[in-house]
C-alpha cells in the first residue's frame, strides 16, 4: 500500500467534529503506511473554506480523497455534499462517508448526493483502525483511476 504513483503522497481532507477519531484516522494512516497528508477541519463550512482556499487555507492543496462525517456542527456531512457536487471544481473528489450513524435513510441520501462509499464507524478502536486502513488500501492500492487523474 506504500506504493502511489512515483511515491507521491496523496492529500486527504478529513471533515470530522470528534477530535478522537480525527486522531485515531490519522494514526490508522501511519500504522497502514499510507503515503497521505492528512488535512483535518472541524465542519462542513470550514471544508468549504478548505476546498476555496479561503483565508487560512489560503495555500491548502487540493484533496485527492475526503472522509466526510455526517454528524457535525454549523454544517452537516449532507450540506457539505450537496454544496461540493453541485461545484464543478470539485464533484469529482471522491468521498468516503465515515460516520457513526448506520440508519439506512442516511446511507441511501449520502449516495444520492453523491459520497463514492459510506462506511459505519466501529466502536471498537482496533476495528477503527482497521477499517481506516482498509480505506486505504481500496482507494491507494486496489481502485484503478483513469490515467491522468491524481489520487
Amino acid at each position: 500500500m506504500n506504493k502511489l504513483h512515483n511515491s507521491n503522497f496523496v492529500e486527504i481532507l478529513l471533515l470530522e467534529d470528534e477530535p478522537s477519531d480525527a486522531y485515531l484516522v490519522k494514526m490508522a494512516l501511519k500504522e497502514g503506511r499510507v503515503l497521505a497528508h492528512l488535512h483535518h477541519v472541524v465542519d462542513g463550512r470550514e471544508g468549504l473554506d478548505f476546498l476555496n482556499k479561503t483565508e487560512k487555507y489560503a495555500d491548502a492543496p487540493r484533496p485527492d480523497l475526503i472522509f466526510l462525517d455526517l454528524n457535525m456542527p454549523r454544517m452537516s456531512g449532507c450540506e457539505f455534499l450537496v454544496a461540493i457536487k453541485a461545484d464543478e471544481r470539485f464533484k469529482a473528489i471522491p468521498v468516503v462517508v465515515l460516520t457513526t450513524s448506520d440508519v439506512e435513510k442516511d446511507v441511501v441520501r449520502s449516495y444520492q448526493l453523491g459520497a463514492t462509499s459510506y462506511i459505519t464507524k466501529p466502536v471498537d478502536m482496533p476495528q477503527f483502525i482497521k477499517a481506516i486502513q482498509q480505506i486505504g488500501e481500496y482507494w491507494f492500492s486496489l481502485v484503478r483511476l483513469p490515467k491522468d487523474y491524481k489520487l
